[in-house]
């Protein structure tokens, strides 16, 4: 299942307790809430596992207690778990977690938090506490691997790399079969990153772009890349869409990426987000607003969107942007008069739902999916800094 805050912070306290670990507080969140990391296991290399850097992505926190447990007694490597990176945001989005966990009442609790205020986005400086908190931990562990833990609402797994990880492709595609997940062969989210074999990409160098220039993100700034880490930020559908594993030539791709263009135009359309200083749901939806424009204009202008899978990456973010907003003011509405029915948000979902096939996929085979890529991975990477 997924954690709340408090249930992760009592599972983490019950596996420090009857293991040789520790819980610690490594700092608090910008509204006061604590900053949790357990930390397991025997060896002479650290990993470091974060779970919860974006808040409408819970399966990080179910992850890495699975973790934690598998880690007990291992003497391998130091595993450190921060339990999650974005305490804030989490409480917003609690209330679907108590289930039933649906699609509506997925978007109906949905939030998740402009750039400049997600943690592993943000090296400002001063940097906000979180990622401050992050950052003092990676200096003092400098951990041989970090892990960061994501969720996609609708779409495929996939892997994100800041450099080559030999040995990790077989079983990064073995565990997305045993759970019954397509990987995502064509991620807008890595949409200029090289792709050495299915659903996993390398972040580019200097030379080249790694995001739609319209997104605000630059990952190469960010604390994956920070202290020159190497990074694996690993990716579970809550949601999937098969399309994203198609790599054939699409048939018709600029005419199907002017159509999503156009849809995501027309989603946000005469949209007006209510000025309310101090509040994050607010803030979110005027950043998609702000971005999304931007980013049509820059889906109609390019070449990059050519397979069935990234021209489905596109389509998906067409209708998934305006949802986004929606969701954020309906819950805008219900607190004071945003002024956008509940329905919209309703019937939104419904043609997410039909256009793209969308299936849940269990919390089990989630968390499943992503401890198995996070072993993997580890092991590939601890085994490669053995040989001489």
């Amino acid at each position: 299942m997924y954690r709340t805050l408090d249930q992760s912070w009592l599972a983490a306290e019950d596996l420090a307790d009857r293991g040789a670990g520790t819980l610690r507080r490594i700092g608090e969140s910008a509204q006061g809430r604590p900053l949790w990391l357990l930390s397991l296991g025997q060896g002479e290399r650290d990993v470091l596992v974060v779970a919860g850097a974006h808040a409408n992505e819970p399966v990080g926190a179910a992850t890495a207690l699975r973790l934690a447990r598998w880690a007990l007694g291992g003497r391998r490597a130091r595993w450190h778990f921060l339990l999650c990176l974005d305490p804030d945001g989490a409480a917003l989005t609690e209330g679907w977690l108590r289930g039933p966990l649906s699609l509506e009442r997925h978007y109906a609790h949905f939030f998740r938090p402009p750039a400049h205020r997600q943690p592993e986005w943000v090296l400002s400086d001063p940097p906000p506490p979180e990622t401050a908190a992050l950052l003092r931990v990676i200096d003092e562990l400098r951990p041989a691997l970090q892990l960061s833990l994501h969720g996609v609402d609708l779409g495929g797994s996939f892997l994100q790399l800041t450099r080559p990880v030999p040995g990790l492709a077989r079983p990064f595609e073995r565990s997305a079969a045993a759970a019954g997940l397509p990987l995502d062969v064509g991620s807008a989210d890595a949409a200029y990153w090289p792709s050495p074999s299915p659903g996993i990409y390398l972040l580019p160098g200097c030379d080249g772009p790694e995001r739609f220039a319209a997104l605000p993100e630059e990952a190469a700034r960010s604390t994956w890349t920070y202290a020159g880490l190497t990074t694996a930020v690993v990716e579970v559908p809550m949601w999937v869409a098969d399309g994203v594993s198609d790599g054939t030539p699409h048939p018709d791709p600029r005419g199907a990426v002017r159509a999503a263009a156009e849809r995501l135009r027309a989603g946000l359309a005469g949209v007006r987000v209510p000025e309310l200083p101090g509040s994050a749901l607010a803030a979110a939806a005027a950043e998609s607003v702000l971005v999304g424009p931007g980013l049509a204009e820059e889906w109609e202008r390019g070449d990059w969107a050519r397979t069935v899978a990234q021209v489905t990456a596109v389509e998906i973010a067409a209708e998934r942007i305006p949802l986004r907003v929606a969701a954020a003011l309906a819950r805008l509405d219900q607190a004071g008069g945003a002024g956008v029915p509940g329905g919209d948000v309703a019937a939104r979902c419904a043609r997410l739902r039909s256009r793209f096939g969308a299936r849940w996929v269990p919390v089990e085979q989630q968390v499943a999916h992503q401890a198995r890529t996070v072993v993997a991975t580890a092991r590939a990477v601890l085994t490669e800094a053995l040989r001489p």
